[in-house]
């Protein structure tokens, strides 16, 4: 089913478009909000000693040590995928099915539920605090990429999985020091 096909149905169940301008977010008269589901397929094959799963319909990949972790690691790295691409209004690719493995291995279909509010996020002002910076530096760090963030109507949000890594990766305070030759 096509993302228009999707909208027009929900439209038809009594659900109004509350969206942003990069992403739609349908809201039952009843108060509940949509979750998509996204299916594809991806091909899972053996390389040095690794499970590695590509998707059909995208770019990228995973791997991991064995089936169960596999299935874990693509699920995970497509819910990753399509919140990127709701956050940021690009496209959805169309899943296409009855592939055929192009690498020896064999065909894993991966479904998740997703949609900008299964994005875990944080304020702009929340980020600043967790930081411990301005929130006019969490603007210069959206802006530099440091952080991925999207706007919901006026408010920004920045996901709470970037924050954490500059946690994990903090950068020193002040200018970085000028090398002197001798």
């Amino acid at each position: 089913m096509k993302h228009r096909d999707m909208v027009g149905l929900l439209e038809d169940a009594g659900f109004t478009n509350r969206g942003g301008a990069n992403h739609d977010r349908y809201e039952h008269y009843d108060g509940r909000w949509n979750k998509m589901q996204y299916t594809y397929e991806f091909e899972v094959f053996e390389n040095d000693g690794w499970l590695v799963a590509y998707p059909f319909d995208m770019d990228g990949g995973t791997q991991a040590n064995g089936p169960e972790g596999i299935s874990l690691m693509a699920s995970e790295w497509l819910h990753i995928d399509i919140e990127h691409r709701l956050m940021h209004g690009l496209g959805i690719p169309e899943a296409t099915f009855g592939n055929q493995p192009q690498m020896g291995g064999y065909i894993m279909v991966v479904s998740i539920e997703a949609s900008v509010d299964t994005i875990r996020k944080v304020s702009a002002s929340e980020a600043a605090r967790m930081l411990n910076v301005s929130p006019a530096r969490i603007t210069h760090m959206i802006r530099d990429r440091l952080l991925e963030a999207y706007k919901d109507g006026h408010k920004t949000w920045v996901t709470l999985d970037s924050v954490n890594l500059r946690l994990k990766n903090p950068v020193p305070a002040g200018r970085p020091r000028s090398s002197t030759k001798p």
